[in-house]
């Protein structure tokens, strides 16, 4: 008997989760651009800064509480476990390969973590012309230079890099014949049919959409510390 039959379409990523992943990668791209273009779009660097800060602020709660395979509890593992994973000595009621493998969850977590120094950068920086963030009257001119250096140079193109990894693993697993992208639009993988999924419904639905509004009404609470 053939894999597929033992196998079915699985919900692994929840809609809000799919929603999260294709928000940041389309804001992520729209501030480097606005970024490198710079002039009047500098507003539009600064608003697609906050969208991306309410973002993660959202996938750190729906870290918690969303669906299995979307929690961090899934995914993010011990030394001992990641070392185990790159030898093949895992077993398969781990499930280890259902959401985000250990070495994806690394990057995953490298990448929430720049994101979250950027935005927090951005929020202090002083161009020293024409723009500043929220918060800049806030903290002292030094740290203020500081962060700007870091947004405007290293912060950014390490932000680059993580991206241009991230492609490439897409990449090499497709070539493999693992597809990352098709379950990250439908939700869905092949697995076996004894593999838990995620919670996937109207209730948990709604209460995505209540903590996205709180989390944009406090990126907009932010953008009006600025003045």
């Amino acid at each position: 008997m053939s894999l597929e039959a033992h196998t079915q379409a699985v919900r692994v990523w929840d809609l809000p989760t799919r929603l999260f992943h294709w928000l940041l990668a389309a804001a992520v791209l729209g501030l480097f651009v606005t970024g490198q273009i710079g002039g009047n779009l500098i507003v539009w660097h600064m608003r697609l800064g906050l969208l991306v800060g309410a973002l993660l602020v959202f996938r750190l709660l729906w870290g918690v509480v969303g669906g299995r395979w979307s929690r961090f509890a899934s995914f993010v593992r011990g030394p001992g476990t990641v070392l185990r994973y790159l030898r093949g000595q895992t077993q398969a009621s781990e499930h280890l390969d259902v959401g985000h493998n250990p070495l994806g969850a690394g990057s995953v977590l490298a990448m929430l973590a720049l994101l979250a120094l950027q935005v927090g950068s951005g929020l202090v920086a002083d161009d020293e012309i024409a723009t500043t963030g929220p918060l800049n009257r806030f903290v002292s001119s030094d740290l203020a230079l500081q962060a700007t250096a870091w947004h405007a140079g290293i912060g950014r193109w390490l932000l680059v890099a993580l991206v241009v990894l991230h492609v490439l693993a897409i990449v090499l697993y497709a070539r493999r014949g693992k597809r990352l992208l098709p379950p990250m639009i439908s939700g869905d993988k092949q697995l076996p049919a004894s593999t838990p999924a995620s919670t996937d419904s109207l209730t948990t639905r709604l209460l995505a959409a209540v903590l996205a509004a709180a989390c944009a009404a406090a990126a907009l609470w932010l953008a009006r510390l600025g003045g």
